[in-house]
């Protein structure tokens, strides 16, 4: 399996926990957003939605950069390609599981019939 920094991933993790958080990931796809306009969806305040924000930024997810008086940030895809390659060890390791099964059951065209399906047939 490959290693990661578990403190980093927990932090992703954490991150993507939370349904507010992961709108606003899907938000920042599109392109930047001020810290309004993330928390528009919601009706939640600016502070509330900075909060949110802080923790996407320690995950690493978010950069924020403050222009005047606006706080615009834009998505960090970086942690969760790193994520998703971590993910990618259990999607092979129950894809292998699930293949084996299917072949334990006996999924083909020339295995016998059962009593209840010779039973169906009248």
């Amino acid at each position: 399996m490959v290693e990661y920094k578990d403190a980093s991933l927990d932090r992703v993790f954490h991150a993507l926990a939370d349904p507010t958080r992961r709108t606003m990931i899907k938000d920042l796809a599109a392109g930047e957003r001020n810290i309004g306009e993330l928390a528009a969806p919601f009706a939640m305040s600016f502070a509330a939605a900075s909060k949110h924000v802080r923790v996407l930024e320690r995950a690493g997810l978010v950069r924020r950069q403050v222009r005047g008086r606006s706080h615009v940030c834009r998505l960090e895809p970086a942690p969760l390609a790193a994520v998703q390659q971590w993910l990618r060890f259990y999607e092979r390791f129950w894809m292998h599981r699930l293949d084996a099964l299917e072949a334990a059951l006996g999924h083909d065209e020339t295995r016998p019939e059962t009593t209840e399906e010779r039973h169906d047939d009248r």
